[in-house]
């Protein structure tokens, strides 16, 4: 199986290291040279738990191979992968300009068959448009497969080798037999093919990320009640996630999900369902509660302290989860750039997003080369993200570089039991 995948971003580079370790020969295209000759050299122009190992091993063995040249890609393979961005518009929309504009260079390249499948996140409605496009472009057969990725950044290599399910939106038997061949490896075990059409493949990625979003923001909400009626919302949590209709995933609350993919599809659903004259109420209240709750962890902090002029705040945590670097809609964006307008000093400290925080802060905040030296002289520390070395500190040493033992825990890594037993002043969410 001869296979391109056109985009190496986060969902691109796993498909494709995952698709040539089981066996395909792929060729991953990207029209940014600097950044295939970066990853030719064996270099990762991201952060992802297993992924260099992976590539390493793959080009090693000759299955794996990078170029900037998509026309020569499309006329040696036979499934094409879109796997480039959709950032969101203004209004909230999906912008599919660039799966478009590569859909029509890979039509123009054409010599035969060809699978062109949408990987990236596009709302209902693009693969018509996709097929449309080649359409005009092409005499040469082709079929259209919507082919959504559900990986979770910090664990995307192992979501794709095995997956919970594989979606695949299909309207032909040729093109679903040799989907089922390129995903046959990853599903051994019993993860089921979802074969269905283009526009229900499209909608169940919105669908799912908007479902698990609501879960947040819906437990962020009652643990917010939980604080003002004295109850203990990790009580209230396992309490309802035992209940087999509801279950223990995305019952953890704290200071608002971020990340590439809940808020621009949150936003996405909204604004597609507008275009049909349709208002989803339930996602725009979601929206809300979460930018309500990025501030929370602040509004705690302002609180205790009267003032932050001149605070010196030491926050623990960057990336918007732990095992990854990314921090697009992170809450420690929202809650850093609000103790610098109320003129504190930040002294923050995270494993893997420093260099990607240096890019959005330069120096308007300090960079700590570990996570004591952060607290060096601080009136706080604000826990923003429950990176696993955070969950088992030395609370002497803790207490003993800080200026004063006051911690806003904004993930619930300790118990308010434990921080009393510390010396601490300890604030969390949705616990007394």
């Amino acid at each position: 199986m001869k296979i391109a995948v056109v985009g190496t971003g986060y969902v691109g580079l796993v498909a494709g290291a995952c698709l040539a370790e089981s066996g395909s020969d792929v060729v991953c295209v990207d029209r940014d040279e600097a950044k295939i000759r970066t990853l030719r050299r064996g270099k990762m122009p991201f952060y992802e738990p297993g992924l260099e190992e992976l590539v390493k091993r793959n080009r090693q063995e000759g299955r794996l191979t990078f170029t900037s040249t998509l026309t020569k890609a499309v006329k040696e393979c036979t499934i094409i992968f879109i796997a480039v961005g959709t950032p969101p518009g203004e209004d909230g929309s999906a912008d599919v300009q660039q799966v478009l504009g590569v859909a029509r260079d890979v039509a123009k390249a054409m010599n035969g068959y060809k699978v062109i499948v949408d990987k990236s996140t596009v709302p209902v409605g693009t693969a018509a448009s996709v097929r449309e496009v080649v359409r005009r472009e092409t005499t040469h057969p082709f079929s259209v497969v919507s082919n959504p990725e559900f990986l979770k950044q910090g664990a995307a290599v192992e979501d794709f080798m095995r997956p919970d399910r594989v979606v695949i939106g299909v309207e032909d038997p040729r093109a679903e037999g040799l989907m089922r061949e390129v995903y046959l490896p990853f599903t051994r075990t019993g993860a089921p093919i979802m074969i269905m059409d283009c526009a229900s493949a499209e909608l169940t990625k919105y669908a799912a990320n908007a479902m698990l979003a609501t879960r947040i923001s819906f437990m962020n909400e009652v643990a917010n009640v939980c604080e003002l009626v004295g109850a203990d919302v990790d009580h209230v949590r396992k309490a309802i996630g035992s209940d087999r209709r509801i279950g223990p995933s995305f019952l953890f609350p704290g200071i608002g999900y971020g990340g590439s993919c809940f808020p621009k599809d949150v936003q996405a659903m909204v604004h597609f369902a507008a275009k049909k004259d349709y208002q989803f109420q339930i996602l725009r209240a979601v929206e809300s509660v979460n930018a309500h709750q990025k501030t929370r962890l602040f509004t705690k902090m302002k609180s205790h302290l009267g003032t932050l002029k001149g605070k010196v705040v030491a926050v623990w945590g960057l990336a918007f989860k732990p095992r990854t670097d990314d921090m697009r809609e992170a809450p420690s964006v929202t809650i850093i750039e609000a103790l610098l307008g109320a003129g504190a000093k930040v002294q923050a400290y995270d494993p893997e997003a420093i260099e990607v925080a240096r890019r959005i802060f330069g120096n308007k905040v300090s960079f700590a080369a570990g996570n004591y030296d952060a607290l060096k002289g601080a009136d706080c520390l604000a826990i923003v993200t429950e990176w696993n070395e955070f969950r088992r500190p030395d609370f002497d040493r803790m207490r003993k570089a800080m200026k004063s033992p006051v911690i806003f825990d904004g993930r619930n890594l300790f118990t308010p039991e434990q921080m009393r037993e510390h010396g601490f002043t300890y604030y969390s969410i949705g616990r007394s």
